[in-house]
């Protein structure tokens, strides 16, 4: 799958012109992070979690990202509601099993929630991604111990399972579905130093996804999107603080021309 400067800011096109609605289940640290990255680059953000309206709100979203950071036992019977519903509509679900491997109660809660409906795309760190395909990996908090290319024969594994898409995040992001790989090396260091921008990059994922049938495509665009913007954050910030500020406005005036120039992406 080539992957172009130009086939990448159409994607950004089309969330700014289209606005979809993107209903988040997220984790409390996340939830401002990802509302305002989702509003920066054009879409229309939902976060809610009740179970009283989780289904009806899935009815009017174009994707659904379902993010395990902070479990209970409400959120979780909501999140099963959210991707059974999602699954019925033929929305993309996008699953981000934050912390997977970390504890046996949100292991056990992500691979259910697989199970339940597979996802369109599973999307964690190193350590997520070999937790929940069942493999040994170290993780300290949220946070991975393990390199993203030691990932991505866990990662084929579950593709192989699930028929889900799935993207490592690290250093370098891998994109991996079916036969393909595709690595994407934008980012920057600091971006290390701010919580919840890889839940961030997981919203950012279900924009793409509501605009681009093949969820491959989607993630790799939004992932080169986030390394990107991150990239242009990073130029002038003082640390942590500003590069969050200047994430939301390097998403929001992104152009054709910023990614041409920083686009760093290739299949294996």
């Amino acid at each position: 799958m080539k992957t172009t400067a130009k086939d990448i800011f159409a994607s950004v096109w089309k969330i700014r012109e289209g606005g979809p609605v993107v209903h988040n289940i997220t984790n409390y640290v996340a939830m401002n992070n990802s509302a305002n990255a989702l509003l920066a680059i054009g879409a229309s953000p939902v976060m809610a979690h009740a179970e009283e309206e989780v289904e009806a709100m899935v009815g009017i979203a174009s994707a659904l990202v379902v993010n395990i950071g902070t479990l209970s036992g409400p959120w979780i019977r909501a999140m099963f509601q959210a991707v059974h519903t999602a699954r019925a509509r033929g929305i993309p679900i996008v699953l981000d099993p934050v912390g997977a491997g970390a504890t046996p109660y949100r292991t056990r809660t992500a691979v259910e929630l697989m199970r339940a409906a597979p996802p369109s795309l599973i999307r964690g760190n190193a350590s997520e991604i070999l937790a929940v395909a069942g493999e040994q990996g170290g993780t300290r908090g949220v946070d991975s111990t393990a390199a993203s290319t030691g990932a991505v024969a866990a990662a084929r594994n579950l593709n192989r399972d699930f028929g889900s898409t799935v993207c490592i995040s690290g250093e370098t992001d891998f994109v991996v579905w079916g036969d393909g790989v595709l690595r994407v090396g934008n980012g920057h260091i600091l971006m290390t130093r701010v919580t919840a921008l890889g839940c961030t990059a997981s919203a950012l994922c279900g924009a793409f996804a509501a605009v681009e049938p093949s969820i491959p495509v989607a993630t790799a665009h939004a992932m080169a999107v986030m390394g990107i913007a991150g990239e242009m954050a990073a130029e002038g910030a003082d640390g942590p603080g500003s590069l969050q500020v200047r994430l939301l406005d390097a998403l929001y005036r992104l152009s054709e021309k910023d990614i041409e120039r920083r686009l760093k992406i290739e299949a294996d």
